[in-house]
């Protein structure tokens, strides 16, 4: 069963109305006593990093997310969660990843936030991107991206530069895009992580 970390900067509506559609169980956790109910883990968010890792602290299960050893899934902030550094409102995140968070530079081409489909091209092989195509469209709404580093990127894209669509470290995954607003493809994803 999936339990989904619930700070008060999620989007929790359309990851569970998701969730539902496609029969996977799941279930809310405000505290830290609410882990061992579950197999795995998400991390939704939406809006400004500093101030959801703000709302994170202030839960007190920024040490029991450190130490989980399920397999965890970061969502769009909730990924940016998961890097050390990012650059909006100049804040420290969890460290799980030794990687920042940056913005993207607005130009005439390439205007920020970046919102709409773009295509993932895997980096590495892994489960959770099963019987999804190299190139397959997902959805993003996003201001910041993760800086590309080979070592943790599962997936990239491109939009002005090159980034993580895609991180992975472990037992801990990240998706800058919206699973559960990227169609089909995203089902399996959220399919496929609901199998690890």
């Amino acid at each position: 069963m999936t339990g989904i970390i619930t700070y008060g900067a999620g989007n929790i509506f359309s990851l569970t109305a998701a969730l539902e559609r496609l029969g996977i169980p799941y279930g809310m956790i405000t505290t830290e006593a609410d882990f061992d109910q579950y197999d795995r883990y998400i991390i939704p968010g939406v809006g400004h990093a500093g101030a959801a890792m703000s709302k994170l602290e202030h839960t007190g299960l920024v040490p029991a997310i450190k130490a989980l050893t399920k397999p965890t899934l970061g969502i769009c902030v909730g990924m940016q969660l998961l890097t050390t550094y990012s650059e909006e409102g100049d804040s420290d995140l969890l460290d799980i990843f030794p990687i920042k968070t940056l913005k993207f530079a607005s130009s005439t081409t390439h205007k920020v936030p970046h919102t709409g489909w773009n295509r993932v091209y895997p980096e590495k092989e892994n489960p959770l991107f099963e019987n999804i195509p190299a190139g397959s469209h997902f959805y993003f709404v996003h201001s910041y991206f993760i800086e590309y580093n080979i070592a943790y990127t599962l997936s990239s894209t491109t939009y002005s530069n090159k980034f993580s669509a895609s991180i992975w470290r472990d037992n801990f995954y990240g998706v800058q895009f919206h699973p559960e607003k990227s169609g089909a493809y995203g089902e399996t994803l959220l399919r496929n992580f609901s199998k690890l």
